[in-house]
Formats: C-alpha cells, sequence, structure tokens
C-alpha cells in the first residue's frame, strides 16, 4: 500500500511542472506471473522521464532495465513485455529474479485517458473507495482498452473504443471468483469470437488501524503501521496523550472524553466497521471494558489485548456477560495476548510483534516462519538446480 502513497505522490509531481501534452511517465504494471516471483500481479511502478520512479515490479533486479526502456515500449502506445527469470548468459542484462518464473508487464503512457483514470481510482482509494478495473490487454491489432467501477456498480471510466461486447466481457471477468482470491489476475475472455487477455485489478483501500491508548507504546505501533501504507487513528481519553503532535504520522487523534454521551458519540464517529483493524493499548482496565463491549458486536478483522492473561480473562468473561454471549464467543474474536512470539519486550519489539499479527490476520495466514511451511528440507536433492544471476550482483568476470 505504501507504494500507492509514492506512486500519486510522484504523479502530482510531474503534473504540477509538465508542459502541457507533453508525456511525462509510464506506467508500469506486474499483469500476470508464470511459476515464481518476488511482487504479485498487481504491483506497479511509475517512470519520469526526469529518472524519477516510484514503486516496484520485482526484488530491484527489473527495475533498472524496465525504467530504462520505459518510454520506447510506449513509442506506439501501451505494451505488453514478457521477462524470463532463466538465466541466459547470452543477454546484455539477465532478467534474474532468482525465482525461475515469467512475468508480464504492461506498459502504458500515464497521461493517456486510461493510465490517467487508473491513477484517479488509486487515489480515490486512499480515501476509502473501492473500485474494479478491467484492462482488455493490447495484443496484435488490438489496442488496450479499460473500463473501472466503483463498488456500487457505477461505471468511473470507460475507454473511448470500449465497444458493447468489450464491455460484456470484461464484466464476466470481474465477476470470476479468482479475482476476489487474488485480488489482481489475468484472465482469457472470448470477444467476438476470438480469445482476449484481460487484466483484473481490485483498487481497495490501504487498512485501517485504530490505535486505542496513546501511551509510548502506541507511537511505534503508528509509525510502522504507516510504513505499510495504513490509515492509522489514536484514540485516548487523557486530554494530554490524545494529542497530534505525539502522533504526526497518524491520521487522525481523537479524545475519548470520559463523560458516557461524549464517549460515545466520538466513539460512534470513528465509524468502525468489519475491513477495521483494532489495538487496545490503554492499559486502563476500565477503559478497555467499555471499548470491548462496543467493539466486539461491529466485528472488527483485528481485535488485539494488550495485558496479562489473567486480566484478559476477567475482560472478555465481564464483556461476554454484559453482551450475553458466550465466553468462547468472546475469545473467538480477541487476540490475547497481543501480538506474534517474537521476543523482546522494548516499546518497538512489542510493536513489530502486533503489526505483524495485524498483517497476518489482514491477509488470513497464519503467522509461521515460511521455511517451516515449504523449506529447503522438503525437496529432494535429486532436483535440478536452474542458475539464475541477478542484475544488481556484482559480475566476476571468471565466473562463466
Amino acid at each position: 500500500m505504501k507504494e500507492r502513497w509514492r506512486i500519486l505522490e510522484l504523479w502530482q509531481r510531474l503534473q504540477a511542472t509538465a508542459a502541457p501534452q507533453v508525456p511525462c511517465a509510464v506506467l508500469v504494471t506486474l499483469v500476470d506471473v508464470r511459476g515464481s516471483s518476488y511482487r504479485r500481479p498487481g504491483a506497479h511502478l511509475l517512470a519520469a522521464d526526469n529518472g524519477s520512479t516510484a514503486g516496484t515490479i520485482s526484488g530491484g533486479c527489473l527495475e533498472g532495465e524496465v525504467t530504462r526502456k520505459a518510454a520506447w515500449h510506449v513509442r506506439s502506445g501501451a505494451h505488453v513485455e514478457r521477462y524470463s527469470t532463466l538465466f541466459d548468459d547470452t543477454a546484455e542484462i539477465p532478467y534474474g529474479l532468482g525465482c525461475g518464473g515469467e512475468v508480464d508487464l504492461l506498459y502504458e503512457p500515464a497521461e493517456a485517458p486510461e493510465g490517467t483514470a487508473l491513477l484517479a481510482a488509486m487515489a480515490d482509494s486512499l480515501h476509502g473507495a473501492k473500485l474494479l478495473a478491467a484492462t482488455l490487454l493490447p495484443e496484435d491489432d488490438h489496442p488496450m482498452l479499460r473500463v473501472i467501477w466503483v463498488e456500487d456498480g457505477a461505471l468511473q471510466f470507460r475507454s473511448a473504443a470500449l465497444t458493447e461486447a468489450d464491455l460484456a466481457a470484461a464484466k464476466a471477468a470481474g465477476n470470476d471468483l479468482l479475482v476476489q482470491q487474488a485480488g489482481a489476475v489475468t484472465l482469457t475472455v472470448q470477444v467476438a469470437g476470438k480469445a482476449r487477455s484481460v487484466y483484473i485489478e481490485r483498487i481497495l483501500p490501504p487498512p485501517r488501524l485504530l490505535v486505542f491508548g496513546a501511551g509510548e507504546d502506541a507511537r511505534p505501533v503508528v509509525e510502522m503501521a504507516t510504513q505499510l501504507g495504513w490509515r492509522t487513528v489514536v484514540a485516548d481519553g487523557r486530554a494530554h496523550l490524545a494529542q497530534a503532535k505525539r502522533f504526526p504520522l497518524a491520521g487522525r487523534v481523537v479524545l475519548l472524553e470520559m463523560a458516557e454521551t461524549e464517549a460515545t458519540a466520538a466513539f460512534a464517529g470513528l465509524k468502525i466497521c468489519n475491513e477495521d483493524a483494532v489495538v487496545l493499548l490503554t492499559h486502563s482496565y476500565e477503559q478497555d471494558r467499555w471499548l470491548l463491549q462496543r467493539l466486539l458486536p461491529l466485528e472488527p478483522q483485528y481485535i488485539g489485548l494488550l495485558g496479562a492473561r489473567h486480566r484478559s480473562r476477567l475482560l472478555l468473561q465481564e464483556s461476554a456477560a454484559a453482551l450475553g454471549w458466550s465466553g468462547a464467543k468472546c475469545l473467538a474474536r480477541v487476540h490475547a495476548p497481543i501480538g506474534l512470539d517474537l521476543g523482546g519486550d522494548a516499546p518497538e519489539a512489542v510493536a513489530l510483534a502486533i503489526v505483524a499479527e495485524v498483517q497476518a490476520c489482514l491477509h488470513a495466514r497464519e503467522a509461521k516462519s515460511r521455511s517451516r511451511i515449504v523449506g529447503l528440507r522438503d525437496t529432494g536433492s535429486d532436483l535440478p538446480y536452474v542458475p539464475v544471476r541477478c542484475a544488481l550482483e556484482a559480475h566476476d568476470p571468471g565466473d562463466r
């Protein structure tokens, strides 16, 4: 999510300085992957003609080649280029991602209507909008076409040359189950009896993290969440702590007045939904109990409760009784103790454990070491090794 902010910041700077009708940037999108890749479909990179870039489409191995040739690739309009990660010692710059797969990159002029529309959709998403973009990829004598819908199905953008047959095919692709599962995927659809590749991307808002408690341990949580591009809100009932100057990176800092009426109104104004993540760092038993009894029925995607096990157990028991719920039902909705078991007790270490657990929850992942899920220990020694070289690695002339 952070790269989306950076791409839009660069685009805004370019728009402010570019002469009218002068191409100034190329938007590059990773639209398909076969085999392994460092990034997945939906990764974007904006390359300006002044050498500035924002975003990534690999682990750093392809970016140099991509930005160097970006303007050349779009000299005749949008273009899809395929890169292989297999080693090729005859290439001037091997495209070694170290993954043993292939990636398809869509190059398009950012100032074209389709590029501008996609960047506008990204900007809207940062303010909470949910959109779906369908791009008929350029191939042979067919130009790139794009259509963008907002969450309620309203049409936000449609390429001038898009036909009704194109639109129907794009809608069908957008309803494919893979789109819901992957978020970004390239599908094959039939348009007027011909197979066409359609890249579908769900453009969703960054996750929102609400931090209840404005103590010292909340500050690194907000900082790390901001580094991930999340929207953050800090709320506390202590006026001397709930101050924007203490959390310059937070999107909002809210004072929850101690009086019941004011606190209830302020809490309702946060509009917490089931897509949000919430952490309770108040260090106040009464505040945590008050918050839990209002948070649990809203079913946010993540609720984390800081505190000792016996404290959390009492809080959940009292909250369950107040709500008329079973203890098991409350426990199933709360992560307590909060965070992954990473070790360390400094505020930054605790923040890392919390943010890591929220990240795993938002992506529906079990927080396990990847080496214990699928590692070298699971592969046989008789598998062939395909050497791959990263373009960023130093080249030894004798290493041939």
